[in-house]
């Protein structure tokens, strides 16, 4: 099982060009409320109870704080069906900060 990856400045650029994907962010909801990037809160342990709300037609990524949650979320998303369409924001939203120098 291969997990396909995207980088924070990658991710940037499909907002700034407004391409048709589905963002999920797989934290707790009180991280979700500090900061998100508009994704569509999925939290780590109820990811599978949502599964008919995850696009299988066009992209989807998922990210969480550092990279290690929203992997867990595809990995367990890939045994109940096969996605292929599945993205994991490498470093999180810590990697989105540091590279687009966005301060908490």
């Amino acid at each position: 099982m291969q997990i396909k990856n995207i980088h924070a400045p990658q991710l940037k650029q499909l907002i700034n060009d407004h391409v048709d994907f589905q963002l999920i962010d797989t934290r707790e909801p009180y991280e979700h409320e500090a900061f998100n990037i508009g994704g569509t809160l999925f939290p780590l342990a109820e990811i599978t109870k949502h599964l008919n709300e995850i696009e299988k037609e066009k992209p989807v990524i998922l990210y969480c704080r550092a990279g290690v949650r929203s992997q867990i979320a595809i990995q367990r998303l890939m045994e109940k069906y096969p996605f292929n369409n599945l993205y994991n924001l490498v470093g999180g939203m810590e990697a989105w900060k540091k590279t687009l120098n966005i301060r908490p």
